[in-house]
């Protein structure tokens, strides 16, 4: 089997065993219960009741801190992901596909500044900080707020 779509199941089922502790599980199931559907390996009914049953053993083996059972249930829903791509590579977009939804969503980058000091006159003999915004800081000044050796915001 291709190295891709080994690992385009691997992170499948990471992606299946991550979603089955979060409040988005049912939409995640209901996308994995389809998947496998259309591959007629099973009925969805069947599928759905599977999945659901392994939630509760992972969700129970999280709260034991069962690291076994939890690498157990990844390892066999990565076995079952490359058997069903290995049998349909269509399926492989669907997938992809499947797994750009369950992906959680990309933090906004916060708006970068850019910022230029130049220090000039002579010789410095203290700290120099260079920063776009900086809150309290204190460079030793004995911790007192606002007094010498911080800035305020």
């Amino acid at each position: 089997m291709e190295a891709e779509l080994v690992t385009l199941a691997a992170a499948g089922a990471t992606a299946l065993v991550q979603q089955m502790a979060t409040d988005g599980w049912t939409a995640a199931r209901d996308r994995m219960v389809a998947f496998f559907a259309r591959r007629g390996s099973a009925t969805p009914a069947s599928v759905e009741e599977e999945l659901d049953t392994v939630r509760a053993e992972l969700v129970a083996a999280q709260r034991d801190e069962d690291e076994q059972l939890v690498a157990d249930v990844q390892a066999e829903w990565r076995t079952r992901l490359r058997r069903a791509l290995a049998a349909d590579p269509a399926a492989a977009a669907e997938l992809r596909s499947l797994l750009d939804e369950l992906a959680p969503a990309t933090p906004v980058p916060q708006h970068v500044t850019s910022v230029h000091n130049t220090v000039n006159g002579g010789v410095v003999h203290g700290a120099v900080v260079q920063a776009g915004a900086i809150g309290t800081v204190d460079l030793g000044g004995g911790g007192s707020r606002g007094g010498a050796g911080s800035a305020p915001a």
